[in-house]
This record gives C-alpha cells, sequence and structure tokens, in this order.
C-alpha cells in the first residue's frame, strides 16, 4: 500500500512539473506569428474566389466545419460562425476585393487565439497561385506551446488549401516554409 501511494505521489509529481514545464516555455515562446503558404490551382481566380468566399458552402468541401452560419453586418462588417467538432468560431470579413484579395479575422476574444487570414490571389498562366498568410496571437500558454511544437502555425492553413485543391480534383500541395515568424 505504501509503495503504491509513493508511485502516485511520483506520477501526480512528474505531471505537475511537465506541465509546469509547458507553461513556462509557452511563456517564453512569442505571443504573436506570421505564416503564410501558397498553392497553385488550375482555377481561374475568378472561380477560386467564389469558392473561398461562399462562407455557407464550406461544409461540402472541408471535412473541419460541420455548418456555417451566416450573422449579418453587424458593425458593417459581413460576419459568420463556423461549427465544427471542437465548437465554434466566429469571423468578420474586414477587406475584398473580388477575384483579388480576402481579409477575415476573429471576432470571438475568449479562445485563447485570435488573429486574422489574408487570401491573395494572383492569376498565374496555368490558374491562380492562392497565398494565405495568418497574423495570429496565441494568448493561452498552452496553446502557444502546442502551437510551436506540436500542430505548427501552418497546419490549419494547409488544410484549407489542401480540401480546397481536393474540391476543385486538383492535386497541388501547399508550398513555402512550414513555420515563418
Amino acid at each position: 500500500m505504501k509503495t503504491a501511494i509513493m508511485l502516485i505521489g511520483v506520477v501526480a509529481s512528474i505531471l505537475v512539473l511537465g506541465f509546469l514545464s509547458v507553461l513556462l516555455i509557452g511563456s517564453r515562446l512569442p505571443q504573436e506569428h506570421v505564416a503564410s503558404r501558397s498553392i497553385k490551382l488550375s482555377r481561374s481566380p475568378k472561380e477560386v474566389y467564389a469558392l473561398v468566399r461562399d462562407f455557407s458552402g464550406y461544409p461540402r468541401w472541408r471535412s473541419d466545419v460541420q455548418s456555417v452560419d451566416l450573422l449579418g453586418s453587424p458593425g458593417g462588417h459581413i460576419q459568420f460562425r463556423e461549427n465544427g467538432s471542437s465548437g465554434g468560431v466566429t469571423y468578420e470579413v474586414v477587406e475584398e476585393v473580388p477575384d483579388q484579395r480576402l481579409v477575415t479575422r476573429i471576432v470571438d476574444r475568449d479562445l485563447g487565439y485570435s488573429g486574422s487570414w489574408t487570401y491573395l490571389l494572383t492569376p498565374s498562366e496555368s490558374g491562380t497561385l492562392l497565398t494565405i498568410t495568418e497574423r495570429g496571437e496565441v494568448s493561452n500558454l498552452v496553446f502557444r506551446f502546442m502551437s510551436r511544437y506540436f500542430f505548427g502555425h501552418t497546419q490549419t492553413i494547409d488544410s484549407y488549401l489542401i480540401a480546397l485543391a481536393r474540391h476543385f480534383a486538383d492535386s497541388s500541395q501547399p508550398q513555402g516554409a512550414p513555420d515563418s515568424r
């Protein structure tokens, strides 16, 4: 019995030290980051933009989105809420130049992260080069640690771009530095 109690104490101490280490390391990482990835698609900027801008259509081609609620334009900015298995996130469109540029930002302030995505569509001889640049801020120390060492800052961008290419039956893969600072 005494050995079991000691073993439980050792395991609990290791877990507490591990968690405190994650918090310490997370506190020393930069809160803000910039990450950018691109993909070449064999579709016109107009076709790519139409799909990217059709927020309510996301569940048809993005497996991480179960539904999208269109929330109107409070404050003059179009807002929508993506709902997935991890919960919901509300976004707003802060800039829009059809077929060229779209900027969305997270409206929610209680997620432990926030930021914006800038979608830049550049025509090319074979279709469109779509570049997504994330300007993010991770306030939660555990999320910051996990984002840096387990997920990477480009995982969500890559998933989005791969799903977009798959929807167009395009085998292109994301390009660019896996993580930018």
